[in-house]
This record gives C-alpha cells, sequence and structure tokens, in this order.
C-alpha cells in the first residue's frame, strides 16, 4: 500500500493549490491504496444528479472529503472508523444560493451552531451589510469562523451595493479594483452579491453606473456569479434588460407569472418562503419539467424566527406541503444552488470529491432530521448541535464600529420652523410608502419648532450618522409609525443597508437618550422611556450581530417585545404586497 504523505492540507477553507495535493490523496483512497478515516453506512441515498435512491450504501471519508460511494461492502481499502445508520435516509448538505447571516444577527460561528441541526451546511453570504460597515476588513470576517474551525462553509458574495447607492457613503466603497481583489484573494468568492440599485445598471448617466458595471465586469473576468435583485421589475422589456445585464438570478419574485417569464428568459430563480407556496403549486400546474433553475432561499431570517420555524429545511417543507417531489424539493437546496454558484466540485451531492455534508433523514416526507454530518464528522443529534464551535475573540475592527466622538443632544432633533410661524406644512413619510411625493400635514409650531401630532399619528424619525465621528443627523416626521407614550423613543444600528443609527421617538430627550446608549453599547437595540433604559440588545460585533447563542440573544429580544408591550404605538401602514 503506498505510504499517504505526513501531513495533508487542512482544507477549512479552499486554495487550488492545496485542492491538488488532496485530491491526489482522495484518488489513492477511493482506489484503496490509502487508509480512509470513516465509513457512514445508511439505509437508503440520494444521488441527487439522477434523482433516484440507492439502497444500502457506503460513504467513505477521507479528512473532510468523499473518497467514495457504493453499495455496502463494495469498498476494498483500510477505514479507521465505521458508523451504521441502516434505518436513515442520506441526502446531501443543505445549502444557501443567497443569506444575509446578518440577519440572523450571530457571528458566523453561532449560526452555524444555529442552522447545523437544520440541515444547512454552507451559505451563499450576501454580504452587503457587513460590507457597508466594514469593508475593508469584509472578506476577512466571513472567513474567520471557517479558519477556526467552524463546520459551516461560507462562500463570501462581496457586496455590490457599497454604498447603497451614488447618494451614501458609510463604511465601505467597493468598486472594479476591489472585486477584483476578492475574487483573486480566495477561492471561496464565488460571485458578487445582488445587484439591486437598477437604475444605476440601466442608466448611463446614473453616478453609480460605471461603479457597478466595474464589478459586473471584474466577477465576469474571474468567471464569478452575478446574483441578482429584480425588485418590482415585471414588465417584458425590463425582464429582458435584466436578463442582458448579466444578472443570472432573481430572489425578488412575488407571483407566479412574474417568475414564469423570469424563468423564461433565463434567470436562476430564488423562492422565499412569502411567495414560495403560491409560485410552486403554480409551476407544477405549469407542468415545469425541469426545476433545475429553481432554489429555496431564506434572505433574511432573525435567530428568533429560525429558532420557531427552522432554516431552510422549513422552505422545503413548504415546498412538499404545497405539492412538490420531496426529491426535486431536496435539490433545490442542494444540487440547485451549487450548480448555479458554480460550487458542484465542493458541495451540493454525496460524491467523491465534495466535502461529506450528509443530512440523515427518519421521515422523507416531513423531512424529519435525525442527524448531520458536516466535513465528514457528526454535527448534530437531533436539534442538538454537536460540532466544534470556536471561540472566537473578534478584535476592535468588528466590535468598535460606531464612530460618535461626542454626545448627541436634544437639540440634534429639533427641527426649525419659518420665523413668526403657529404653524408648518411639513413632509411626512410613512411604511411601505413608494410614492415619489411625500405626504403634507400642516403641523403646530412650538418656540419656534414644528412639532408631533401624535392625535393624528405623527411622530419624529431621525437617522444619526456612526461612521464619521461627527454624528451628523438627519430628521423628519412620519405618519404611522413609533411610540405614541410620552418621553419614549426606540433605535438601532440595523438599518438596511447602510446601518447608521436609526431612532423614533415621542420626544427629543428620549431619542438623543437612545442614541447615546446605542453609542456606548456598539449597537443593537434601545428602547428607552420616562428618562429610563427599559430593554436592550447587544449586537456589539458590527452592530449587526452578537458572538453569543441564539437562544442568549432570542432572550434579549423577548425582553425588548416585553418592554414594549407596555407602551402605545402607532401604525398606519400603505400597502405592499
Amino acid at each position: 500500500m503506498a505510504s499517504a504523505p505526513d501531513t495533508l492540507p487542512d482544507d477549512l477553507l479552499i486554495n487550488a493549490a492545496d485542492e491538488v495535493r488532496i485530491r491526489q490523496d482522495l484518488v489513492l483512497t477511493a482506489l484503496g491504496k490509502r487508509p480512509a478515516d470513516r465509513l457512514l453506512r445508511v439505509g437508503r441515498l440520494l444521488d441527487v444528479h439522477s434523482r433516484t435512491w440507492l439502497d444500502d450504501q457506503e460513504i467513505v471519508i477521507k479528512g473532510r472529503r468523499i473518497a467514495y460511494v457504493g453499495p455496502a461492502g463494495s469498498y476494498t481499502g483500510e477505514v479507521a472508523e465505521r458508523a451504521h445508520e441502516p434505518d436513515l435516509l442520506a441526502v446531501p448538505g443543505f445549502g444557501e444560493a443567497h443569506k444575509h447571516i446578518e440577519s440572523s444577527h450571530l457571528t458566523p460561528e453561532f449560526e452555524a451552531a444555529l442552522v447545523m441541526p437544520h440541515g444547512v451546511t454552507w451559505t451563499c453570504e450576501a454580504s452587503h451589510e457587513f460590507s457597508n460597515v466594514q469593508g475593508a476588513r469584509n472578506l476577512e470576517f466571513w472567513l474567520t469562523a471557517r479558519r477556526a474551525g467552524s463546520p459551516m462553509k461560507i462562500f463570501p458574495l462581496p457586496g455590490s451595493a457599497v454604498p447603497p447607492t451614488a447618494y451614501e457613503w458609510g463604511g465601505g466603497y467597493f468598486g472594479y479594483d476591489e472585486q477584483k481583489q476578492f475574487l483573486g484573494e480566495s477561492l471561496m468568492v464565488a460571485g458578487l452579491d445582488e445587484v439591486m440599485d437598477w437604475p444605476s445598471i440601466s442608466d448611463p448617466a446614473n453616478p453609480s453606473y460605471d461603479r457597478l458595471w466595474g464589478m459586473i465586469g471584474a466577477t465576469f473576468e474571474s468567471r464569478g456569479v452575478v446574483e441578482g435583485h429584480g425588485a418590482g421589475l415585471r414588465d417584458l422589456p425590463s425582464i429582458n434588460a435584466f436578463a442582458a445585464a448579466g444578472l443570472a438570478s432573481d430572489h425578488e419574485g412575488w407571483f407566479l407569472e412574474e417568475v414564469w417569464q423570469k424563468l423564461q428568459h433565463g434567470l436562476f430563480i430564488e423562492l422565499r418562503p412569502h411567495s414560495l407556496p403560491e409560485v410552486v403549486r403554480g409551476l407544477i400546474d405549469k407542468k415545469l419539467a425541469d426545476w433545475s433553475q429553481i432554489a429555496f432561499v431564506t434572505d433574511d431570517r432573525s435567530a428568533s424566527d429560525t429558532l420557531k420555524m427552522s432554516a431552510t429545511d422549513y422552505n422545503v417543507r413548504l415546498a412538499i406541503e404545497n405539492g412538490l417531489q420531496p426529491e426535486i424539493a431536496i435539490q433545490c437546496v442542494t444540487l440547485n444552488p451549487a450548480r448555479h454558484m458554480r460550487l458542484t466540485p465542493f458541495v451540493g451531492s454525496i460524491a467523491p470529491g465534495r466535502f461529506a455534508d450528509v443530512v440523515l433523514l427518519d421521515d422523507l416526507q416531513k423531512l424529519s432530521i435525525a442527524k448531520v454530518w458536516a466535513d465528514g464528522q457528526p454535527a448534530s443529534e437531533g436539534k442538538r448541535f454537536a460540532g466544534p464551535l470556536p471561540k472566537i475573540d473578534w478584535p476592535e475592527w468588528a466590535t468598535r464600529t460606531v464612530t460618535i466622538d461626542r454626545e448627541v443632544t436634544a437639540a440634534d432633533f429639533r427641527i426649525e420652523a419659518p420665523v413668526g410661524r403657529e404653524t408648518a406644512n411639513a413632509a411626512l413619510l410613512r411604511p411601505f410608502h413608494w410614492s415619489d411625493d411625500f405626504i403634507t400635514m400642516e403641523l403646530p409650531v412650538r418656540d419656534g419648532a414644528v412639532q408631533r401630532d401624535h392625535d393624528r399619528n405623527v411622530t419624529k424619525f431621525a437617522i444619526v450618522d456612526r461612521f464619521s465621528g461627527e454624528a451628523k443627523v438627519s430628521k423628519m416626521f412620519w405618519l404611522g409609525t413609533g411610540p405614541r407614550t410620552p418621553d419614549t423613543a426606540l433605535g438601532s444600528t440595523l438599518g438596511h443597508d447602510k446601518h447608521n443609527i436609526w431612532v423614533v421617538g415621542s420626544s427629543d430627550e428620549a431619542m438623543a437618550m437612545v442614541a447615546n446608549e446605542l453609542k456606548a453599547q456598539q449597537g443593537g437595540w434601545v428602547l428607552v422611556s420616562g428618562g429610563k433604559v427599559l430593554a436592550r440588545v447587544r449586537y456589539e460585533v458590527g452592530g449587526l450581530m452578537t458572538a453569543r447563542s441564539a437562544e442568549e440573544l432570542d432572550a434579549e429580544m423577548q425582553a425588548l417585545y416585553k418592554a414594549g408591550e407596555a407602551g402605545d404605538w402607532m401604525y398606519e401602514p400603505t400597502f405592499s404586497p
């Protein structure tokens, strides 16, 4: 038997040089000329490439990878450890083609502990959220947990919306040079995060036109995938233009006919739960024969919601409940997204060369997950995470991101009235107000300042800059949102997509208190009333995430909700699908 090299590369992070050595070893292991580390024998195995079930199969593992798959007893080499699950069905580890881990509000190592018992073993991280906070360290951040030993594979997609528009600035700026550097630095980088600023793509006069097309060009040069975001683009010319731009996917399909048109024009469709039932039923009715251009994604899901409703396994169950064949539904979170993101050599199937990520089911129709393996090792038992959870001391560049060099005061939120007026005509917004025109309302003036009008559901909303150190404040009135309870305010550093501090309140003094408390705790949520902090939630990493368990974070969120229930809150939305 040929002797193995003294050491093999640690393939936590994929790179071309190590990949050759790993695969050379896998070749000899598959031939039985080198010993394997583990053999997992299962009752049935789903081959997602042919969508067929194979009975009594063995999966031979070397390091973190699969070396061999075949009928039980067919492997001829030596094996150090064996496991047998005769009553369980093996399917590939689930993957996300589009996910904002920031939306869980957990750092990547704790996100892994949350979602891996739900079968999720790899994720394409759409990273424009953290990129807008700490753009220069974006790639370093997303690879840190994996480098430290986390079993979750994270494939970063640098953000196209950094900044979100040409009229904004923040903690990052990405253009051609930055995207070229990211793609050249690591094979883990799969492409470009969702291109959502459609006016900048379609209008050469737009000030972001050159920046965004530069990022697209850099991605094409490296044969990466350009992810799209086609919200509201439902007419035929726009769909054609979107596809012509090279934007390969859309996760913003709300309606069946919209999705059908986009599918017919070459777009990879990433279905989210809110539209998934209608679309899946409709595609079945249309007798769609080839589902290879469909994936299921969560996009944004908080840790609290994941604890309640599960991760992308929820999406698979939802599809099955709405009539989709379970094997096709599983393809939509395994082979399909891996193929779309050009990651099939590494993830997406139980096949040689891939990471040894296996979801073991005890009920296919219910998609009941008994155990999960990742990197060739058990990662969960039931709902309990059993994999490595590295202890990461996140550095100051990740934990000191709220940069405010002064005290914010009530005067910062004052809105001056024209001299000598008793009332003033004010512009207002309200939730889901998509019109180009502001709502206007005559508001009272007192001591030279325009006032809220709680009897008419009018309160004050402000954005506080947390990047320059100057704490610049923009403020205006809003209709139907925020507290009616006197001297109360709520604020957060989670402000999609740029993530300045936002604060809404019934008094300027309460709004200032919230801003200063958020600065002190370096991000999260703060609720104050009557000069006291009623509740707070810490997002100490980037002002977006916390390095704690999902359960601990959820406890703080529930305390925030409970404290909020004691107040009187306005609500006056406009239509949104």
